[in-house]
């Protein structure tokens, strides 16, 4: 009941991620979660990182402007945290399954979204997130074997989860 990708290029992942949950949303499955889009500034700058929350549609900018030569972590905990927040909301309004848009370096660490994918696999609902290549001990220390790898292909990825919605 747990599915992870990791795409590979600047993007892949989060591209994957709102493809799959465009086609769940088309046939009416009811999400929770969110996906990452990454809008792009001036070449001197980073990225905004916004999430899109799947079950309201409410847009949560998670980076935090740190300037052109910050090279430190630019997540914006609070935002994240307000993400999580809506996304618990919905689990326990009775979604049918959760993606989540990183397990990153916060969820590692046991915040961010590891406690509601935790929460969500205890009430048999599945879960699907990218997960970051440097995160991968991580979250194969958390799956504990449990975890499923998927290709990196948006058609794999809805079979999967048509297969844990069945």
């Amino acid at each position: 009941m747990l599915g992870y990708v990791m795409a590979e290029g600047r993007g892949a992942s989060d591209a994957l991620l709102r493809e799959v949950a465009k086609a769940l949303r088309a046939e009416g499955v009811k999400l929770a979660g969110a996906v990452q889009v990454n809008l792009e500034t001036a070449p001197e700058n980073h990225c905004h990182m916004d999430l899109h929350v799947l079950a309201g549609g409410e847009v949560v900018r998670i980076s935090q402007d740190l300037g052109a030569l910050s090279e430190g972590c630019r997540l914006d905990p609070d935002g994240l945290e307000q993400v999580v927040g809506l996304a618990n909301a919905a689990l326990e309004g009775g979604a049918q399954l959760m993606i989540i848009n990183k397990f990153g370096k916060q969820e590692a660490d046991g915040r961010g979204f590891r406690p509601l994918i935790g929460e969500a696999l205890a009430r048999d609902v599945p879960v699907l997130a990218a997960v970051a290549r440097g995160s991968l001990a991580g979250f194969e220390s958390f799956a504990d074997g449990m975890a499923e790898a998927l290709p990196a292909d948006v058609q794999a990825v809805l079979g999967w989860c048509h297969k844990q919605l069945a």
